[in-house]
């Protein structure tokens, strides 16, 4: 099994979580096949218009939702390679909704945001059906796909679209989110935001303000495509300065591409980003508990307070791809 971890970590870290990636693998040796509760169900007429719902076994109550926006540059991916997202979640007495949504070059900014909008909207009106308590959501995604979260959690105009509003959404996550990333550097990123026409509006970090959900956001120290330094800590620093309840978390033993692989039961040794997030979702987003924390974690998680260092640092320009 060891020999078996680390071949699958090995391959991970040099393809990264794209089309080529190990993805078939952890979902093959990820349990749970069965908590699949809808596959491909229509959230709108486009062909990416289709999301999976993920369920809990015999829950007795309705439980909380969690719909979560995969990675991939808004240039790539697709919502059955996260299978291992959707049955881990299940697995811990959440409902998951995992869709696909428009990408890059069918569309480009801010056409993705409407379908992350609309898959919301779906969920709000249909998850109930599925064992899901609509009044408990929440929204995830890593990498790109956490910026589709945190502009749902932050910029109302996409979900009034939909005639909701941002307090609809308990709380946000955000794994290896990029928050600030002008000017963009990446060539494939470039288009997808029309660079060097690129909106400051654009920017998640531009719309914290007060009375937004809690958020728990998560990165890696040692992320090389997204900086969690200008990224995740900066966001979280912004939010607090304006009163939002943020909760921030940095492991050690992942990478950008590992840190939403630990949630898969073959890799969860590498950081406990699934207990992390089942703890705040089941807090009803409240703090995550130092005690629980440490008992989980032992070296591998930095409470946000031991790296204070960090925030001394200088923050360094985007130069990084966005996956």
């Amino acid at each position: 099994m060891k020999k078996l971890h680390a071949a699958l970590l090995g391959a991970i870290l040099l393809g990264g979580l794209a089309a080529c990636s190990p993805l078939p693998t952890l979902n093959a040796l990820s349990p749970g096949s069965a908590l699949r509760s809808g596959s491909g169900l229509a959230y709108g007429e486009n062909a990416r218009h289709k999301l999976d719902v993920y369920s809990p076994e015999d829950a007795a109550t309705p439980a909380p939702v969690v719909v979560f926006f995969l990675g991939g540059n808004w240039t790539r991916g697709e919502r059955n390679d996260y299978a291992f997202v959707g049955r881990a979640l299940a697995s811990r007495g959440m409902v998951a909704v995992i869709p696909d949504f428009r990408l890059h070059p069918e569309v480009s900014y801010p056409d993705f945001l409407d379908d992350s909008a609309r898959a919301l909207a779906w969920t709000v009106r249909e998850i109930a059906r599925y064992g899901g308590d609509p009044k408990r959501l929440f929204v995830m995604g890593h990498s790109s796909g956490a910026y589709n979260a945190a502009m749902m959690a932050l910029d109302a105009q996409w979900l009034a679209k939909q005639g909701m509003q941002p307090a609809a959404l308990r709380g946000w996550i955000g794994l290896a989110g990029p928050y600030d990333f002008l000017p963009i550097e990446n060539p494939v990123t470039k288009p997808v935001f029309h660079f060097p026409d690129t909106a400051p509006a654009s920017q998640p970090i531009n719309h914290a303000r007060s009375g937004t959900a809690p958020a728990l956001l998560i990165a890696a120290n040692n992320d090389k495509l997204v900086d969690p330094v200008r990224n995740t800590r900066a966001m979280a620093a912004r939010l607090r300065a304006r009163d939002v309840a943020v909760q921030e978390l940095y492991f050690d033993k992942v990478s950008h591409a590992t840190l939403v692989a630990s949630i898969a039961a073959p890799l969860r040794f590498l950081a406990p980003t699934l207990d992390s997030v089942e703890q705040f979702v089941k807090s009803d987003a409240g703090p995550i508990a130092p005690a629980a924390r440490a008992n989980r974690l032992g070296r591998n998680q930095l409470h946000p307070h031991t790296e204070d260092r960090r925030l001394n640092q200088a923050i360094p320009r985007p130069d990084q791809a966005l996956t």
